[in-house]
């Protein structure tokens, strides 16, 4: 019998992994573990960012692979830590997703498969598109009015900005210059601006979200902050400071 064509040969699959930047996240991980569809992820790796709970001995348990911050180093410190070593272990696909269980991580499949198939660079999930859930009234409005400033500003046509359910393609991370970026929260805006700059192909799927005591959520002056902070890079991006 004639071997098939290379061409007709099923091509490996990538690499996928799932990264998830963790303070504090105990009570949640292990749902969030539970719901990742462990067949498409090669490796699951947790930033634990000085948690003061049992979260790394609960990850530790749970098989995943645990990087513990010298010090608190913020939610952007955590990020590029995690996309460093998932480059480092090869990764041509990596999904961010927080360990909060806030974001329904079943939805992998979906937000991976546009990159696989070269139709998208980046992937976001967005709580709008999936109906907002139970999210509070000013976070919403706040959400609408930042999404609406930063589509003015980056063109992306986008749901929503603000997600902690991202996928990203290698290619993206070796080009955009992620780690001059923020330590702090606005460090997902500041990689939208530079996917965009870097005129990246950006999709979006639909996600379920809950709001529940036990997920992590930022409060009112850290989140007054943050828009401000989202507006500032929006007026940088303008003057091509970004």
């Amino acid at each position: 019998m004639k071997e098939a064509p290379a061409s007709d040969k099923m091509k490996p699959m990538p690499k996928v992994i799932v990264i998830m930047p963790a303070y504090n996240a105990a009570k949640t991980l292990k749902k969030t573990y539970e719901d990742i569809p462990k067949n498409l992820v090669s490796e699951i790796i947790l930033g634990d960012d000085c948690s003061q709970d049992n979260t790394i001995e609960i990850a530790r348990k749970l098989d995943i692979l645990v990087l513990k911050t010298p010090r608190n180093l913020g939610y952007g410190g955590n990020q590029k830590m995690l996309y460093r070593e998932a480059l480092k272990r090869g990764a041509e696909v990596a999904v961010m997703v927080h360990p909060d269980w806030q974001y329904d991580a079943t939805k992998i499949p979906e937000m991976i498969n546009p990159l696989i198939s070269g139709e998208k660079d980046v992937m976001m999930g967005s709580r709008i598109l999936g109906g907002a859930g139970s999210m509070p009234l000013w976070k919403y409005v706040s959400n609408r009015f930042l999404t609406w400033c930063e589509n003015l500003t980056f063109g992306l046509s986008l749901s929503e900005y603000h997600t902690g359910f991202r996928a990203f393609s290698r290619k993206v991370l070796e080009t955009i210059p992620f780690e001059k970026n923020s330590d702090n929260f606005v460090f997902d805006t500041e990689v939208m601006a530079e996917v965009a700059r870097a005129r990246f192909r950006v999709g979006e799927i639909a996600v379920p979200c809950r709001y529940f005591p036990e997920a992590s959520s930022v409060n009112f002056i850290n989140s007054v902050i943050y828009g401000l902070q989202t507006l500032w890079v929006c007026v940088r991006y303008i003057f091509h400071a970004v």
